[in-house]
């Protein structure tokens, strides 16, 4: 859709931050095309253009280490891999503080980074909303203004979600301020329940601007997660009042989503991306997106940074060197086991649809082996723990031990999870997991270059785990399970589907791969990991009792010492949302959010288990932002003051 896409080359960067403090150059300035004074926003034409630049902002979370900072760290899906950039995020060492200091390097995410940004596009809604009586044609007001209620709502929902309660601003700020009080959280979720409702009323079902644009299902959403927030552990101390009446319109604004924007038919789909405005960019079940494209024109920090964090280092390698279609091997975040034990690997599709397990050899020797480019050159195996086929001090890099059966030349280096009974995967070296493919991005054209893909942000399959959680509260188990089913369903292998198959974004390169381009593999190492005969038989994953849940969530249940129908059905709801949604930059708030945290950050993450305790359900607030902030007579702040605006234990 060129409108969004393209709306960096001509955006106004008016706005003005909520507080007065300093934030890197590169988070707020913009090379601008196009300059307008504050008046051409008190018109119509004005307001419009600043509606569309709206979705400028949401491209942040896309954009470098903050990304998997905030939201893939410090969990139970992935922990550090051998660069440390943002580890503090992980480990909840001292580092992570108000001001953070003695960073691996120059790159980790400080808490003022999201802190600004989401004030910066609230102010920019703000502006609209305040100024939308002019706005004469009345389906213009209502798209524009309901576009402002949005992101308005989702902004300070993203900030709700990682600080508790916050500032609430609702008036244009043309110059900086410096005194502001901060809300509590139950004040800060009853405005941003009543923008998305705002935006829900307002907002038309179509994509009037093109994909990518703010609409009705994707404002319902996110209404839905906001009440569920409300509904949530974490606000257990007050949020009584609402629970009922909160939890059945979770239910209806569900429903809603889930008949106007399907799923799509395959979990493949959704990752199966070729190139800018593929198939897979263009999904009814794409509800909210980053737009990005290969404009030349939008580098910097316009591009999407995500497709180098989640992937192992396989450049240094014998047999390997790096390549677009290899990935960007910047090993940020490591695969724990909980991430591959909460799978089905069997019968769930979606593992092997979301990670790589199979790289090619792409700069072979002259070798004793036979081995040629295009030959199998890394395998993760993904076994169980009952599997004896393999000694670990006969597997790992350059072991030359495991038999390519398709071709009866041995592998380079091959990594198996479990040996003899014992986890092993990371004996390999914290540098070597199996890779997340979902963001995989083969359309740049050099190494280094940002990516181009859209980044997805919401989706129907997550609107499926908000229903399906809200149930669950209600105590309504048997109805939650079956709206779990449907995703499970999609999610079982159909009659003759290969098993083998694995497509993702480094398919991009040069215009699309033949199966034996470079370090790219269009196959995964699925048979090689259950060990079971070939097959295209259908799967099955449905659960008929909430009783008997499937093998693996009992196991981990009865690691987490889960008991009870509640707390086992929060689980597994929670396990579900791995297996649908991992890695998609929502984990560290579902667990906040269910107070889970601390629970399986101790059981799963060992990096992070010594440190974690009760105050990191919060993250602290900026100190940045506190430093800067006056009385209304101009006075410092005491340091009593400024302690009360942070966060408990920070």
């Amino acid at each position: 859709m060129k409108n969004i896409k393209n709306i960096l080359r001509a955006i106004t960067m008016i706005g003005i931050l909520v507080c007065a403090q300093s934030c890197k150059e590169d988070f707020l300035d913009e090379e601008l095309t196009t300059s307008y004074s504050t008046e051409y926003f008190e018109t119509e034409e004005g307001l419009n253009q600043l509606a569309i630049s709206l979705y400028a902002n949401i491209r942040y979370h896309f954009a470098y280490e903050w990304a998997y900072g905030f939201t893939n760290y410090g969990t139970d899906e992935f922990s550090t891999g051998t660069d440390l950039t943002s580890e503090m995020w992980n480990t909840y060492d001292s580092r992570l503080a108000p001001n953070i200091t003695n960073a691996a390097n120059g790159n980790f995410p400080a808490p003022e980074y999201l802190w600004d940004q989401m004030y910066f596009g609230i102010n920019e809604a703000n502006i609209i909303i305040q100024n939308a009586d002019v706005i004469e044609d009345q389906n213009l007001y209502n798209k524009c203004v309901g576009e402002a209620y949005f992101l308005r709502g989702y902004n300070y929902l993203r900030l709700v979600e990682q600080f508790g309660g916050v500032v609430l601003n609702t008036t244009a700020d043309y110059e900086v301020k410096r005194n502001y009080t901060r809300s509590t959280e139950e004040e800060s979720l009853e405005l941003i329940v009543s923008d998305l409702n705002n935006a829900y009323e307002l907002l038309p079902e179509d994509e009037f601007r093109g994909k990518g644009t703010f609409t009705k299902p994707l404002a319902a959403h996110m209404l839905a997660k906001a009440l569920l927030l409300r509904s949530s552990e974490r606000n257990d101390d007050w949020n009584s009042s609402y629970l009922d009446a909160d939890l059945t319109k979770i239910v209806t604004l569900s429903d809603y989503v889930i008949q106007t924007r399907p799923l799509a038919a395959d979990y493949r789909d959704l990752w199966n991306w070729t190139g800018v405005d593929c198939n897979a960019e263009m999904l009814p079940e794409i509800l909210m997106a980053a737009q990005f494209n290969a404009d030349a024109t939008t580098t910097g920090r316009y591009k999407n940074r995500t497709f180098c964090y989640p992937i192992a280092q396989y450049s240094n390698l014998n047999y390997m060197t790096r390549s677009v279609p290899g990935g960007l091997d910047f090993q940020r975040l490591r695969t724990l086991e909980y991430t591959c034990s909460v799978f089905d690997l069997e019968n769930d599709s979606r593992f092997w649809k979301s990670f790589k397990t199979k790289y090619r050899v792409n700069n072979a020797p002259t070798n004793d082996y036979g081995i040629e480019n295009g030959d199998l050159g890394i395998i993760y195996i993904i076994n169980s723990k009952d599997d004896d086929r393999f000694d670990a001090g006969d597997m790992g890099p350059d072991s030359f031990s495991f038999l390519d059966s398709t071709t009866n030349k041995v592998v380079p280096h091959a990594f198996p999870n479990y040996a003899n009974g014992e986890w092993v995967a990371q004996n390999w070296g914290d540098n070597r997991f199996v890779s997340l493919s979902k963001y995989e991005d083969g359309s740049r054209t050099a190494l280094k270059d940002m990516g181009n893909r859209d980044g997805v942000l919401a989706r129907t399959g997550e609107t499926y785990l908000i229903k399906a959680e809200a149930l669950v509260r209600q105590g309504n188990y048997q109805q939650a399970l079956d709206v779990v089913n449907t995703l499970r369903e999609r999610a079982q292998y159909s009659s003759g589907e290969l098993r083998e198959h694995h497509t993702d974004g480094s398919q991009a390169a040069n215009g699309g791969l033949d199966e034996s381009y470079d370090a790219y593999s269009n196959r995964n190492s699925y048979y090689e990991s259950v060990n079971i005969p070939y097959t295209t038989d259908a799967s099955d994953l449905q659960v008929t009792s909430i009783s008997d849940l499937p093998q693996e969530d009992e196991e981990l249940l009865s690691k987490l010492g889960v008991s009870g129908d509640y707390e086992r059905m929060l689980h597994f709801i929670l396990n579900e949302r791995t297996r649908e949604l991992c890695g998609e930059y929502l984990r560290w708030v579902d667990l906040s959010r269910t107070e889970t945290l601390i629970t399986r950050v101790k059981a799963f993450n060992s990096e992070a288990s010594g440190n974690i305790d009760d105050h990191h359900l919060l993250r602290p607030i900026p100190q940045s932002f506190i430093d800067g902030l006056l009385h209304e007579d101009g006075t410092n702040l005491t340091v009593g003051e400024q302690d009360d605006l942070q966060n408990p234990g920070y």
